[in-house]
């Protein structure tokens, strides 16, 4: 995708940027390592980088990053070389995904870090967002290295495997607050760490194989596996199921309960290469608007 990048005194200004609102971005549950400092203002970190995010009209205010680093960094984590808008207009030929789309019209997939997304997904097993989001932090504060302050928080990276690996489960438990979780992430970090397990080889699988090997690891299931796979992998076939997406299919697509399989298959059948991206529109459409609630 083309648009103009500028430099103008301590930010950048961003403007021609199709498909893109940091509400619909940060606010759809793929990721839990932001902050909203306003209506219209975001503060993100990745990968050892902090930004902020400001939408004014038609452009957006960065600071905390230079040209070189956006172009390096920023534009394939916001997956800026990807056109949304022909995956929304294949899409829109299904009604119920048209409505979703028009209600997201601004998400795009991030490409996240692989560790971070197997640990915070871990984490995610029967969460709610704001205790993933406050887990998540407390390890990068206790684990990871300063990297700056901004508005009066201090942001951290998120800490390399072995750090979590020399904790023990009870550290883990009431540190982190992560409960039954614990032991997970442990023995995750632990195998990463010492080479037992190669998370980076599943870039080279396709989303079968990627799966059968995530779901290999302790606390990673179906759902979980589809969430890593999705929002780090780019294994766009992924149809993560939580609750939310299993009441907008059974309210809009089975007319009835359906049982877990026809679920995890529905996405494939239904969206094809496209399922992750119909996913992400459903889930944040039927969240937001309580759909079968």
């Amino acid at each position: 995708m083309s648009y103009k990048i500028e430099n103008r005194e301590d930010s950048l200004i961003i403007s021609e940027l199709k498909d893109f609102k940091p509400s619909h971005i940060f606010e759809c549950g793929q990721c839990f390592r932001w902050k909203k400092e306003d209506d219209n203002s975001y503060t993100t970190i990745a990968s050892g980088r902090v930004i902020n995010i400001i939408e004014d009209k038609d452009n957006f205010i960065v600071r905390g990053s230079s040209i070189e680093e956006w172009k390096e960094f920023w534009h394939h984590y916001f997956d800026l070389d990807r056109d949304y808008s022909q995956i929304k207009e294949e899409l829109s030929v299904d009604p119920i995904l048209q409505e979703a789309i028009s209600f997201g019209y601004g998400m795009r997939l991030l490409n996240q870090d692989p560790y971070e997304t197997i640990i915070s997904f871990i984490i995610s097993a029967n969460n709610q967002i704001p205790r993933i989001k406050s887990a998540v932090e407390l390890i990068s504060n206790d684990l990871g290295d300063f990297v700056v302050s901004f508005k009066g928080k201090d942001y951290y990276s998120f800490p390399e495997p072995k750090e979590l690996a020399s904790k023990s489960d009870a550290y883990i438990r009431e540190k982190y607050r992560v409960g039954f979780r614990a032991d997970r992430i442990r023995e995750v970090s632990r195998r990463i760490a010492q080479g037992e397990f190669d998370h980076r080889c599943i870039y080279d699988f396709d989303h079968k194989k990627g799966k059968e090997l995530l779901t290999t690891l302790p606390g990673v299931g179906p759902k979980v596996s589809d969430c890593i796979l999705l929002f780090a992998y780019d294994k766009s076939e992924a149809f993560p199921v939580d609750v939310w997406v299993k009441r907008v299919m059974e309210y809009f697509y089975f007319k009835r309960n359906a049982t877990k399989k026809e679920l995890e298959e529905s996405g494939e059948k239904l969206f094809g290469s496209l399922a992750g991206f119909a996913q992400q529109y459903l889930f944040y459409y039927a969240r937001e608007m309580g759909i079968g609630k």
